[in-house]
């Protein structure tokens, strides 16, 4: 989905559902923290989005050691300009970007984590160059006004919204929390905890080597809690902190029919269809409520804890403004609150490929079709368990399933051929909401956005939170602040500029944030 389609499909229309599914609440308040924060904030908007947008038009692939190499020393850079002890952790994948910053007198430590990763790109399917960042005023049409860069003094409209791979996912963060760090030593405002920063670069990859980095260096990681700014904010825009991540694990399955594409015409209706192989298999997989039917698949899930079901009952209801914003008349789950559905397992198909279509199609019989799948894991469920699931449920439907490409003799022997091969994943985590450390960051929240946050009991995306929790046995809790209609993971992946001066202002607050409730 292209964002300025989605936004515009009535901007005015859609908050005014919003304000229709949320009408028993009360008013939003606007946010009012530490006055002289948002001081800084107002008066250096043309400085923090110019070295935002040096930062983004670094492109940051995990794959592509280069450019990640680049970002890494940038972030160092900008993290040692600011007073904080910053160092490259090596690994076998990319480093991590670490930095402790001591605050005389503190008790505590907190830890931030981010990663400074994004997605693969295909700019084909972009309106613009991916890492060549542009301003521009959705609010105004359609494709939206490209606008130039602010110079000090100009007004910025705080609608505008910031396009360019990992402007909301996942380098806002990072840029809201140095900054935070700048407003606060321009007010003189002491920070009240020692902090350590974690800048991972290759999160969107699965964080394949993260735990052995972590192992490593255990010794470093110390802290009264991680928190994780991954993810965005509620769909009603309200600032809201969320308690654990689904895990995941992801897979390809490739089924086969002849060893090379057949013409149609010649052999229709005697070669078997390797598309239609695939739509069937993964047509058995779930109902038409969108339960997943593989034997098994919601076993072991750990059950919410009351706490965490009275936050879901909670929570506002934003199904029917979803609904009119994705434009989706009908939706998955048999009638149950996209919260709840978010804490349960899932199956989703990622992506099917075969043979061309559009004006490239040809008419053909495929030799093969893949679907890549992920399934995202809640505690409890381990991954290599839920993989095993999936497999059995292909052999179930008559597949010989193998990880490696078959050969001739097993095509000859076998009619029904799966390929399937995983890549790493990670496991769920979940921190209990009545910890005194949970509490006291709810109420610094609170008295920064003016508002109780949105509790979430679980983010629905995935983050490697079970890795430091698995080594550490610290808590963790996330504190997004990006937009939730950011196009994350799309093209067009894009932050709405007023939730990066919310989030300034929100890092601020942790940052110097009461030990006592």
């Amino acid at each position: 989905m292209r964002i300025t389609r989605a936004f515009v499909s009535g901007c005015c229309c859609l908050f005014a559902v919003f304000a229709l599914a949320i009408g028993r609440m009360a008013p939003i308040a606007p946010i009012a923290p530490i006055p002289d924060v948002r001081q800084y904030v107002k008066t250096h908007q043309a400085e923090i989005l110019q070295e935002f947008r040096e930062l983004l038009s670094i492109p940051n692939v995990a794959s592509d050691s280069v450019n990640i190499r680049r970002n890494a020393d940038r972030l160092k850079q900008m993290m040692a300009s600011r007073g904080i002890n910053a160092r490259l952790i090596e690994g076998d994948g990319p480093p991590v970007v670490f930095g402790e910053l001591s605050a005389p007198g503190a008790k505590r430590t907190i830890a931030l984590y981010a990663h400074y990763d994004g997605q693969p790109v295909d700019p084909s399917k972009w309106d613009r160059d991916p890492f060549n960042p542009t301003l521009r005023d959705t609010t105004r049409g359609a494709e939206g006004a490209i606008n130039p860069f602010p110079r000090a003094g100009d007004r910025v409209d705080p609608e505008w919204r910031l396009f360019a791979r990992s402007a909301s996912d996942d380098k806002a963060p990072i840029v809201a929390m140095l900054r935070a760090l700048d407003a606060l030593k321009s007010s003189g405002r002491p920070l009240t905890a020692n902090l350590k920063f974690f800048f991972e670069g290759e999160e969107e990859a699965g964080s394949p080597h993260l735990e052995k980095l972590v192992r490593q260096n255990r010794g470093l990681l110390g802290a009264e809690v991680w928190i994780c700014a991954d993810g965005p904010v509620h769909q009603t825009r309200r600032q809201s902190l969320y308690f654990g991540c689904r895990g995941v694990v992801s897979a390809a399955i490739t089924v086969y029919g002849a060893d090379r594409t057949l013409h149609s015409g010649h052999y229709g209706n005697w070669a078997p269809n390797p598309a239609m192989r695939i739509a069937k298999l993964l047509a058995s997989m779930k109902d038409e409520h969108g339960r997943v039917l593989i034997e098994g698949f919601y076993d072991d899930a750990e059950p919410l804890g009351e706490l965490e079901k009275n936050a879901i009952q909670e929570m506002p209801p934003i199904e029917p403004a979803l609904m009119q914003e994705y434009g989706l008349a009908q939706v998955d789950g048999g009638g149950r609150s996209l919260a709840e559905l978010i804490t349960e397992p899932s199956l989703n198909v990622d992506g099917l490929r075969s043979e061309y279509v559009g004006s490239e199609a040809r008419t053909v019989i495929p030799a093969e079709a893949t679907a890549s799948i992920d399934m995202r894991l809640v505690k409890g469920i381990e991954p290599d368990r839920q993989l095993a699931r999936l497999i059995a449920h292909i052999k179930k439907q008559g597949y010989m399933v193998t990880a490696e490409q078959p050969g001739r003799e097993m095509r000859l022997k076998y009619p029904l051929i799966a390929r399937v091969t995983s890549s790493h994943g990670y496991r769920a985590s979940r921190t209990r909401m009545d910890l005194p450390i949970a509490q006291q960051l709810i109420q610094a929240v609170e008295q920064a956005t003016g508002q109780r946050p949105i509790l979430m009991p679980m983010l629905g995306g995935s983050g490697p939170l079970s890795i430091f929790d698995a080594v550490t046995g610290l808590p963790q809790i996330g504190v997004p602040i990006v937009n939730h209609d950011n196009n994350q993971h799309s093209s067009n992946e894009n932050l709405r500029l007023q939730n990066l001066w919310d989030g300034i202002e929100v890092f601020a607050a942790i940052m110097t944030m009461s030990d006592k409730l």
